[in-house]
């Protein structure tokens, strides 16, 4: 196990009604202006959002609105929202939504606490953060794990390239997680934040760092977890408990718990970034679900037995003592055969993806030819375009 630092500041209030307190949370912290942020006409429509208004007029705390946020949240919108915050000196950012709406928030907060500096330069790594509005959230979609993550991603709209960054300035002052919620997310959206969950810890799990028992233990715990739940929400999306396992998965899967004591890159969702970068329509669970099974496929004789134990440890398959490659080929087959029984895409030919933007993706992956990808099989520009192309299917 190596060296490693958990932080996770955020709080959160997780459970049925939790929504209902949010005006008396943000007043605890004497709060005066809030932005709240939210996506689409969903929020509108199931009363959410004049719930949420309500509670913050009752508290007496003043508030702008700003919807809008799409998939794949758009620089043009933060910046939008950037202009909006210093206009009417809101001190809060609240997001009421999914992960597109939390990192749209996170990189308001940012642009808002640093007006010195292009919010886009974060996302180059050419500047970093010293400060940022605080933003809380109410989750309405079990996914991202940005409720309680460092990480932001943003999609610049005029270059389609898709970027993100850590920062301890995105770490949320709260969460409320209201598993009732979720209640009404589409199946394929479902399957899409399962597949998600499921990714941020299986990229952190499939790591040449050795030794890390205990939390072999918790990624292989939280995903067999995550299997049971996503095929019951799937199939019951009132059942509160599997909605509750989903989102507090969502949240365990990428507040660094079940990469503790490992070094890892995510090396798919790099690849994810740049598909879904240059195809706004393309949701992200289904980008990586349709990447996955390749990469793997593609990687796997650098860690036979890792895959191996991933077979016999979260799929319950039999380990093949004298073939281990047999044993991991299986586990990567179950976990695509999962993924096809959520409804979710295993190929990118069934995302309508064009053969010919593969080595432009490819090119963007590699930051224009200035990085390669460490993992269990370093990523460079050819490995990238093969793993690309083994994806189309054909």
């Amino acid at each position: 196990m190596e060296n490693f630092e958990f932080y996770t500041p955020t709080r959160m209030i997780f459970g049925r009604d939790t929504h209902l307190q949010v005006g008396k949370i943000i007043g605890e912290y004497g709060f005066q202006k809030v932005l709240v942020h939210f996506g689409g006409a969903s929020a509108k429509k199931s009363g959410l959002l004049d719930a949420v208004l309500k509670a913050l007029e009752e508290e007496g705390i003043g508030y702008v609105t700003l919807g809008g946020v799409q998939a794949n949240p758009t620089l043009s919108m933060a910046k939008e929202g950037i202009a909006l915050c210093r206009r009417e000196q809101v001190d809060f950012v609240l997001a009421v939504g999914g992960g597109s709406v939390i990192d749209s928030s996170k990189c308001i907060a940012d642009g808002v606490g640093n007006p010195e500096v292009d919010v886009w330069k974060f996302f180059l790594k050419e500047a970093v953060p010293k400060k940022a509005l605080p933003v809380g959230t109410i989750l309405t979609l079990a996914a991202s794990g940005s409720e309680m993550s460092a990480s932001c991603v943003i999609t610049n709209d005029e270059t389609d390239l898709k970027r993100g960054f850590n920062s301890p300035t995105h770490r949320p002052l709260f969460s409320i997680c209201n598993p009732e919620l979720t209640y009404s997310v589409s199946k394929f959206q479902t399957g899409c934040g399962t597949v998600d969950i499921m990714m941020h810890t299986m990229e952190r799990y499939f790591s040449m760092t050795r030794d890390t028992v205990l939390t072999d233990r918790i990624a292989e715990g939280l995903l067999k977890s995550v299997i049971e739940a996503g095929g019951v929400a799937d199939r019951e999306p009132d059942n509160y408990e599997a909605r509750a396992t989903l989102m507090w998965a969502g949240t365990l899967s990428h507040n660094d718990l079940t990469g503790a004591g490992r070094s890892y890159m995510m090396q798919v969702h790099q690849l994810e970034h740049e598909l879904s970068g240059m195809y706004p329509r393309i949701a992200h669970g289904a980008g990586l679900s349709a990447l996955w099974p390749s990469w793997a496929r593609y990687v796997c004789d650098g860690y036979v037995e890792r895959f191996a134990r991933f077979a016999v440890e979260v799929w319950n398959l039999d380990m093949d003592f004298e073939d281990p490659m047999k044993t991991a080929l299986a586990g990567i087959q179950a976990t695509e055969d999962f993924f096809k029984s959520l409804g979710m895409p295993v190929t990118l030919k069934e995302l309508q993806v064009e053969p010919e933007k593969i080595e432009e993706m490819a090119v963007k992956c590699t930051n224009m030819g200035t990085r390669t990808l460490p993992g269990i099989k370093e990523l460079g520009k050819k490995e990238m375009m093969d793993i690309y192309q083994l994806a189309m299917g054909e």
